[in-house]
């Protein structure tokens, strides 16, 4: 009797540790989370069921948004730090349709969500996330990096409610004495500097801004909307002037000791905010502050999510299984029947197919087959000979879906085509060459292929301390998940396509 019908348990599958991880080392569990060309979704790795996160990126998408740079860039600086409270990467490889980073897996839903879920955060508990973001970006502070993007949708929660920095998209990477000036971030978010610098042509910004942010997303916890109006269509030169004009408004009832620190993480010349940790620790606020015991996770969060419920939009997954037209569970065989095909171009067997010289191939065949002998052709023409099946009237003979899917879930819907298609002829206007479509993707695609540097923490650590057995596994328990995001922006030195895949520009 076989092991499965014995009941036996299954053996886990042995992979050679010499061999680059690939997509068939993982189990896809379910959709969790999407962002402009990036979806996510939970995984369980095949020989350790280990859970994790895997994000997966279309390579034809990236290239189509300038996004190539960006995705290189974040797999650049994730293969490069590891920290208690960010969101760490594990795997990094690819296949002919996409681009994976596999991560942490945070089963405790973003920030954002559970502001969406009517949440109220107690003073205590956002005390505790402003601490763990400040360990965050004073590490990120070590390694050059400003985030650019800290707000509560790239914050996620682990299943005790310590919050972890995610979405290193925009990040960007400055020397000693460099600053960084290109316009990045979430408008709510992004500190005054950063547009004043856009507007007058400043000295640029620093690792101030992060802190600034840091603000805004505390204030928002507390109090359901953040300090400031600001919305993505607002005109640069406005927010420069609502700095300069408009005072942030706090609540009677908060705490003298936290509203100072508010005020100094919201400064708006960033020469006297508060963008440190050791600013941080000389608050009155966080005084009592145990940051050794914090920095261990042995601080208890004021907030659990709760557990055995997914915190994430339970739509990601419909949406991948339905209205995806190349969804992940389907890739494996997909790709095969690809590769095959592909395989079968140039070998002898496509020249042994019918000749085309004798196959029916015109309209005057056709008429000279015997089961059209008595077609009468002009009237077809037409249209004179009745059809057997007619369409009942007055009803629409479609899926209606369609509509739902081509005005929310469609990558490139009809109805934002003119402003898609002018923005598409002003980026083929300025190519060099006049390649065609198709081979400017393929080249694309071919430098993304020789390009992209796959990534193995496990044997990482495993070269660096050839003692150690086992990793501290992301922490996992029932079947939930989390996301990531997308964005902007360049740093120096990025193996990338160059000339080939143009993206976004300075840092």
């Amino acid at each position: 009797m076989s092991s499965s019908m014995s009941g036996a348990p299954a053996r886990r599958p042995v992979f050679d540790d010499k061999e680059d991880v690939t997509f068939d080392h993982f189990q896809i569990l379910r959709a969790i989370g999407k962002g402009s060309f990036g979806k996510v979704c939970i995984v369980q790795k095949r020989d350790t069921e280990k859970m994790y996160a895997m994000k997966y990126m279309s390579k034809q998408q990236c290239i189509e948004r300038d996004e190539v740079r960006n995705v290189f860039r974040e797999l650049e600086i994730l293969q490069e730090i590891e920290h208690v409270f960010l969101v760490n990467l594990w795997y990094s490889f690819q296949d002919e349709e996409d681009m994976f980073m596999v991560v942490d897996l945070l089963l405790g839903g973003d920030l954002r969500y559970h502001l969406q879920q009517n949440v109220q955060f107690s003073e205590d508990t956002v005390r505790l996330y402003i601490c763990e973001m400040a360990l965050a970006l004073d590490y990120l502070r070590s390694q050059h990096i400003i985030h650019r993007d800290v707000k509560p949708d790239n914050i996620l929660l682990d299943e005790q409610g310590h919050a972890h920095l995610t979405d290193f998209n925009i990040a960007t990477i400055i020397k000693d004495g460099e600053r960084a000036t290109a316009l990045a971030g979430t408008k709510p978010y992004m500190a005054p500097e950063i547009f004043q610098s856009f507007v007058n042509g400043g000295t640029g910004y620093s690792f101030e801004v992060d802190w600034w942010s840091v603000g805004v997303m505390a204030y928002e916890l507390l109090r359901g909307w953040r300090p400031y109006d600001i919305h993505s269509s607002d005109a640069m030169e406005s927010l420069v002037q609502l700095f300069s004009t408009v005072s942030v408004q706090y609540v009677p009832s908060w705490s003298k000791e936290m509203v100072a620190l508010l005020r100094k993480l919201l400064t708006v010349n960033p020469r006297h905010r508060v963008s440190s940790l050791q600013d941080m620790k000389e608050t009155p606020w966080l005084a009592n502050v145990l940051w050794d015991d914090l920095s261990k996770k042995k601080v208890e969060p004021g907030f659990v999510p709760n557990k055995g419920r997914l915190h994430c939009d339970p739509t990601f997954e419909l949406e991948e299984m339905i209205l995806e037209s190349r969804p992940l569970h389907k890739k494996k065989k997909r790709l095969a029947k690809n590769r095959s095909r592909d395989s079968s171009r140039d070998s002898p067997q496509s020249l042994l197919t019918v000749n085309p010289r004798h196959r029916v191939s015109s309209l005057q065949d056709m008429k000279e087959t015997p089961w059209l002998a008595n077609v009468l052709w002009d009237d077809l023409s037409k249209k004179k000979v009745e059809p057997g099946f007619v369409p009942n009237k007055g009803r629409l003979h479609c899926d209606p879906t369609f509509e739902l899917e081509e005005m929310i879930l469609e990558s490139r819907p009809l109805h934002k085509k003119k402003k898609r298609l002018a923005k598409n002829r002003s980026r083929d206007s300025s190519r060099d060459s006049p390649q065609s479509e198709n081979d400017y993707l393929q080249d694309c695609l071919d430098a993304i292929q020789q390009d992209f540097v796959i990534f193995n923490r496990e044997k990482l650590r495993r070269s660096q301390d050839p003692t150690r057995e086992a990793l501290p596994a992301p922490e996992a328990g029932d079947v939930d998940g989390e996301a990531l995001a997308d964005g902007e922006d360049a740093s120096p030195a990025l193996p990338v396509c160059g000339s080939i895949c143009p993206s976004a520009g300075s840092s």
